[in-house]
């Protein structure tokens, strides 16, 4: 081997700057604000990413490339992200690292009993807790050479990509108010609402969430959802 090849190999190993490089993740998420949160991560940390928004686009991605960490949001809008971390954690040869994302903390044990090596709550903006959750279920051998300071900093998702969710949304709620669509978009907007700090929309998903639970009726929980994502758009909000 000679110097220019040294050199590019070396450029190939993690660093304490760029613990990840070398590793690909994809992220299978939904949510536009909650991806470019996570494309960020990546990006700070020296990963590549691969991006996937349904479980079928995942599973084409999967059946292509194979990915050394995924990422894998529970709720997504064609079914269970649970499902999916069931199917990688069976597979041969599997994943390396595969962990749950979710705004609904009380879905962390169904992640780790699917097969998921962690899980990771939504907001994820912490670079720190980020590489952290990665780094300490990888070998010795893919650790990054030399003292590593943890970093305090923090992601902030493009308010764009918050707009996008809402109109998002309002697609969903537009096409249909079927009972499935209705706890998906509470599941959505409770995610979304929780990473951008929204209190009063995270209120406004969490209500219809319960009220679906319980078999109570939803027609004004869903009038108001939809409301709440109007004016949003409107108004262009994003925090």
């Amino acid at each position: 081997m000679d110097d220019s090849e040294l050199f590019a190999a070396a450029q190939r190993l993690p660093s304490a700057r760029r613990p990840l490089l070398g590793l690909t993740i994809l992220v299978i998420e939904d949510s536009r604000y909650a991806c470019e949160a996570l494309r960020l991560l990546c990006l700070r940390s020296g990963a590549r990413i691969r991006r996937a928004d349904c479980l079928k686009s995942a599973r084409r991605h999967l059946q292509v490339y194979r990915p050394s960490v995924v990422i894998a949001d529970v709720g997504l809008p064609d079914g269970s992200g649970l499902d999916l971390i069931k199917e990688m954690d069976s597979a041969h040869p599997r994943v390396r690292i595969i962990l749950a994302i979710s705004g609904d903390e009380n879905v962390e044990t169904a992640a780790l009993e699917a097969g998921a090596d962690g899980f990771l709550a939504k907001p994820i903006t912490s670079l720190a807790a980020f590489q952290n959750a990665i780094l300490s279920r990888l070998p010795d051998d893919r650790q990054p050479t030399g003292p590593r300071q943890l970093s305090d900093e923090t992601i902030e998702p493009d308010p764009i990509a918050f707009i996008d969710d809402m109109a998002h949304a309002a697609d969903v709620l537009n096409d249909t108010q079927e009972d499935n669509s209705l706890d998906y978009v509470a599941q959505f907007l409770g995610g979304v609402a929780r990473s951008a700090g929204d209190a009063p929309l995270a209120k406004a998903a969490e209500d219809l969430a319960r009220a679906r639970q319980e078999g109570r009726p939803v027609t004004s929980n869903a009038a108001m959802i939809a409301g709440m994502v109007q004016e949003r758009l409107e108004r262009r909000i994003a925090i």
